[in-house]
């Protein structure tokens, strides 16, 4: 492992310890704040923070790559968390847990059809994907039932899907050379922009009231400048070094942040149902993420 891909799978890991722990600060905000109006203020502050940062405007070489920026931020900062949020209104939390896991299994088929040369599809990917998804649904299953409800299951799927699809722009756009910092910035503005018709269908309210407590600034805090800001740069800059497959397969341990982050913060309980699907999904992204130079050696061997 070189240092240009040890950092990746660092910033990779950290990005998802800081998505994991998001649910605190959602939950929390969902008292006096709807989805819609989380998810604005959050990209809003977030998109902010990229242009104190980053003040430079890029200069796009041609529609093409214009076109690639807008996709990116509709579906990655747009679709995706709309979706989300509206499967969550129609099914359990648990399912979506499970269902948006799915995401790196649609990433590596997507870039197989699409991007034969760059990321091939090899066995223990899809050996690690099925233990993963073991140890993700005995998380997501351990205090709860399995119930099917097939809008909000289906609006999940999609989530999922448009995330892939967001994964292999963002590696399209990593391509272009351009500084990462800015080009999460300019993926922000296009994601705020196609979400502002969302606004009025979702009964957005811009009540400037609710800000006055501190626990809420400091959570909008922390989703803007932590969950939006830092982890959209740092999980573009791992999808620019590792690809968008392996980069995606870190999704399988958001459900285990979720687990440990609610028995330290929020005191809550760990079954033994839960411990033993961390470690299924441990070995998952370990499978998934390996690549059995073991086996290769031996057959140049023989």
């Amino acid at each position: 492992m070189n240092k240009g891909t040890g950092t990746g799978h660092i910033t990779a890991l950290i990005t998802i310890v800081i998505w994991g722990t998001t649910f605190i600060s959602t939950k929390i905000l969902l008292a006096d704040f709807t989805p819609i109006e989380i998810l604005f203020f959050r990209f809003l502050l977030g998109l902010l923070v990229l242009i104190a940062v980053y003040p430079k405007g890029l200069e796009i070489k041609d529609k093409k790559q214009e076109l690639t920026f807008a996709a990116t931020g509709l579906c990655g900062i747009c679709l995706y968390y709309l979706l989300e949020n509206i499967a969550l209104t129609y099914t359990m939390a648990s399912n979506v847990g499970v269902i948006i896991s799915v995401a790196p299994f649609f990433t590596a088929v997507l870039s197989h059809v699409l991007r034969k040369t760059e990321e091939k599809l090899k066995v223990q990917f899809f050996i690690g994907f099925i233990v993963a998804m073991t140890g993700i649904s005995l998380i997501s299953f351990s205090n709860s039932e399995l119930k099917l409800n097939p809008i909000g299951d289906i609006l999940a799927i999609a989530a999922a899907f448009v995330w892939a699809i967001y994964s292999l722009l963002t590696r399209k756009i990593s391509g272009y050379g351009y500084n990462t910092i800015g080009a999460t910035r300019r993926i922000f503005a296009y994601g705020m922009f196609f979400m502002l018709p969302f606004l009025f269908v979702f009964n957005f309210s811009l009540d400037v009231e609710k800000f006055v407590k501190p626990e809420y600034v400091l959570n909008f805090i922390y989703l803007g400048l932590g969950a939006s800001a830092l982890c959209f740069v740092t999980w573009n800059y791992a999808v620019k070094v590792l690809g968008a497959v392996k980069t995606s397969v870190y999704i399988y341990i958001v459900p285990v942040i979720t687990v440990v982050t609610s028995v330290i913060v929020l005191k809550e309980e760990i079954t033994r149902m839960a411990a033993i699907g961390i470690g299924l999904t441990l070995i998952g992204l370990f499978l998934s993420e390996s690549k059995l130079k073991f086996k290769k050696r031996q057959i140049k061997r023989h």
